[in-house]
């Protein structure tokens, strides 16, 4: 299916690297104006020109930390200027932090909360005035599968990713009226930069690392992110106009839930 978002602007938290990456590249070879938020600069200037150099686009990094509010109205007003209008939205910043209960102190919760929780809310909230103006627009919240189906030891991140699809389902009935589509999407095990990080610090190679966990998988691989990133750019276009509400699992058929 060829997919044109020619003529959209998107934000991508969490977009210098892995899954963010891989859906900003893929919706700029699709057509759209991008602005990728990380914290760290030398990260987005890399991912910019990478993009850059895969699509004829415009495409504006921006350096904050969504998990301080502060940074994600700054964020907002950045890619505004840059871009103009906002027309997808997609909150995928955030680790994968997980341990036992009993170790899980308030401020542990309170950052993971702030990471990915309200650092969606606030995103959405900014942009949601023009979306419903124009009577369109997209976002997807990017979850993991742990969100439907947590395990013991999986706090805090599984309880974040939980209330985000609960987020998801209210504002898709709030935007429902007015064209703006929500869906989350629930990662299972995707070849990207936390996988990199979690390797180094067991001191093991990202292949030594993963190659077990795919034993689990019905597919018996590891995702790539651009797979993941055919999925985001079908579900912000107007192929996917009746789709909202939902949450998708890209896990290779991992997750117990469906």
């Amino acid at each position: 299916m060829e997919i044109s978002l020619s003529g959209r602007s998107a934000i991508v938290t969490g977009g210098s690297k892995g899954i963010g990456l891989g859906v900003a590249t893929r919706f700029a070879q699709s057509g759209a104006d991008v602005a990728i938020v990380a914290r760290g600069r030398e990260a987005l200037d890399a991912a910019v020109k990478a993009i850059g150099a895969k699509a004829n686009v415009r495409v504006v990094g921006v350096q904050a930390d969504v998990g301080v509010a502060a940074d994600v109205k700054r964020a907002y007003d950045e890619a505004m200027r840059a871009l103009g209008k906002v027309d997808i939205v997609v909150n995928n910043a955030g680790t994968s932090r997980a341990g036992p209960f009993e170790n899980l102190t308030d401020e542990v919760l309170q950052a993971d909360l702030e990471q990915k929780l309200f650092a969606a809310v606030r995103l959405t909230r900014l942009v949601w005035p023009q979306m419903k103006e124009r009577k369109w627009g997209r976002v997807i919240n990017v979850l993991n599968i742990g969100a439907k189906s947590p395990r013991a030891n999986s706090a805090p991140t599984t309880i974040s990713r939980a209330a985000g699809m609960a987020l998801t389902k209210v504002l898709a009935g709030e935007g429902a009226p007015h064209n703006i589509l929500v869906n989350a999407m629930l990662v299972g095990f995707i070849n990207a930069d936390q996988h990199v990080q979690a390797a180094a610090r067991q001191g093991v190679s990202v292949e030594d690392y993963l190659g077990p966990r795919a034993k689990d998988i019905p597919l018996k691989r590891i995702g790539n992110p651009e797979e993941f990133a055919n999925m985001a750019c079908f579900l912000v276009s107007d192929a996917a106009s009746y789709i909202t509400g939902t949450a998708i699992n890209i896990d290779g058929g991992l997750s117990p839930a469906v």
